[in-house]
């Protein structure tokens, strides 16, 4: 997602899967393809090689799996716990979350 307005209108009537690490929101889009777009305040994740890390990981691990989500628009929001995690870690808690939120009772 490139704009404002595309991260304004997920956050606007949206589903939510979380964990203590980071926060996934989705909503639904009128494209055919799902989109990602990312949040990792600087609060967060201080360093910029850890929010370009959590960055790089969230990419791969959407963009492996992007083929079997439903058209909707997912922003990834970052928590300062995040920073903490393996890369291993990480993909496994991603790979859950996507899950729970392309289960079609989820909107």
């Amino acid at each position: 997602m490139l704009t404002p307005e595309h991260y304004q209108n997920v956050f606007k009537q949206a589903h939510r899967a979380g964990s203590p690490h980071f926060t996934i929101i989705a909503r639904n889009n009128s494209l055919s393809n799902p989109r990602l777009g990312l949040a990792v305040p600087k609060k967060q994740i201080k360093t910029a090689v850890g929010r370009n890390r959590f960055k790089r990981l969230t990419r791969e691990s959407f963009r492996n799996i992007q083929h079997k989500l439903p058209n909707k628009d997912y922003v990834v929001i970052a928590k300062k716990s995040a920073q903490d995690l393996s890369n291993e870690e990480m993909f496994k808690l991603l790979d859950k979350l996507w899950l729970r939120l392309s289960r079609p009772s989820r909107g």
